[in-house]
C-alpha cells in the first residue's frame, strides 16, 4: 500500500495544541491511518479496500476480539512541552521511543508549572496517590499557589546565579523543581498509544497527564476516525467483571426473557450481531 495521506491530519501537522499553562502537543508526523491497518489485516487473503462500512466492521473486529498487531502498523510522533513530574509518569509506559530536551547541553527555560483553581486540592482521604475532590477554600487557595510560586522564583534565581558563577549545567539544574517544563519527542504506534490513553484517560489518573490525553485523543482521531470510535466503544467506554462479578450478574439477570433483554438492548441501540453477541454472553458465560 503507498503512503497514506489523511487529510484532516495534514491539516493539524506541525499545529501546538496548549495544555496546562506553558505546555503543548504537536503532531510532528504519522505513518498510515485506517486504511493501513484494514489493509494490514487483509494482506493475508490479498484482497483491496472495501467500502467504509466494511471497513468500519473489520476495525471493530479486531479492537474487539484484541487483534491488535495490524495497529502496530500506523505511527505518530509527537513533540511535547510538559512538566518533569508529568513527564515522569509518561515514561512509565515503555513501548515508545524518545527525544528529550537535556540540561547538560542547553540552559532551561525559567517556565514551571502552576496549578490553578480546583487543581489545588487537598490529599483524598480515600486514595493514597491522589487529591480530593472538595477543594480548598479560595484564602487557602490562594496561599499555596503563591507559595508554589515563590519556590519556584527561588530556584530559578539560584539556577541562573549558578551559571554565572560558571558551575557546569549539568549541576547548576540539580535543584530545579519537577514542576519545571521539559520537551521530548515521542514516537509510538497505534495499538501501544491506544494503551497508554486507556490508562492516562481514566478518571483516577492525574488531572496534569489526562489533559494531555485528551489532546492526543483528538489528535488520534483525525488520523484514524475508526479505529478510535473502536478504542472508545471497546475500551474506554467498556468495563469487565471478573468470573464471580460476572456469576453474580447472570443471578441477577437469570428472571429476565429474552425478550425483556431485547427490550432493554434496544434501549442502547443494540440490534443485530451486536445484539446477539450480548445474549450470548449473558447466556454462556463469556467476558469478552
Amino acid at each position: 500500500m503507498a503512503h497514506e495521506i489523511v487529510p484532516a491530519a495534514e491539516e493539524i501537522l506541525d499545529q501546538e495544541f496548549p495544555v496546562l499553562d506553558h505546555g503543548f502537543v504537536r503532531l510532528v508526523d504519522y505513518n498510515g491511518g485506517d486504511q493501513r491497518i484494514v489493509q494490514s489485516a487483509r494482506v493475508s487473503y490479498g484482497e483491496g479496500t472495501k467500502t467504509v462500512r466494511q471497513d468500519r466492521g473489520l476495525i471493530h473486529y479486531l479492537l474487539r476480539n484484541r487483534h491488535t498487531s495490524p495497529f502496530e502498523q500506523v505511527g505518530f510522533t509527537f513533540h511535547v512541552k510538559l512538566p518533569i513530574f508529568v513527564a515522569r509518569q509518561w515514561v512509565r509506559h515503555r513501548t515508545a521511543r524518545l527525544n528529550e530536551i537535556s540540561g547538560r547541553y542547553s540552559i532551561l527555560k525559567d517556565e514551571f508549572y502552576l496549578p490553578e483553581g480546583s487543581a489545588i486540592a487537598p490529599q483524598a482521604q480515600d486514595n493514597k496517590q491522589g487529591r480530593s475532590a472538595e477543594p480548598f477554600d479560595s484564602e487557602t487557595r490562594d496561599r499555596l499557589r503563591t507559595t508554589l510560586q515563590e519556590d519556584q522564583r527561588r530556584a530559578a534565581g539560584t539556577y541562573h546565579q549558578l551559571l554565572e558563577d560558571n558551575l557546569a549545567r549539568e549541576l547548576a539544574r540539580i535543584n530545579l523543581p519537577v514542576s519545571t517544563y521539559t520537551e521530548w519527542y515521542w514516537q509510538i504506534d497505534l495499538h501501544n498509544l491506544f494503551h497508554f490513553l486507556e490508562l492516562r484517560l481514566d478518571a483516577h489518573a492525574q488531572y496534569e497527564i489526562r489533559v494531555y490525553g485528551e489532546v492526543i485523543l483528538d489528535m488520534v482521531r483525525r488520523v484514524a476516525p475508526l479505529a478510535t470510535e473502536a478504542f472508545q466503544e471497546y475500551l474506554v467506554g467498556a468495563v469487565t467483571f471478573s468470573r464471580r462479578e460476572f456469576l453474580a450478574l447472570q443471578t441477577l439477570l437469570s428472571g429476565a426473557t429474552d425478550d425483556e433483554r431485547r427490550r432493554a438492548a434496544a434501549g442502547q441501540n443494540l440490534e443485530g450481531r451486536e445484539l446477539d453477541r450480548l445474549l450470548e454472553k449473558l447466556s454462556s458465560g463469556r467476558m469478552t
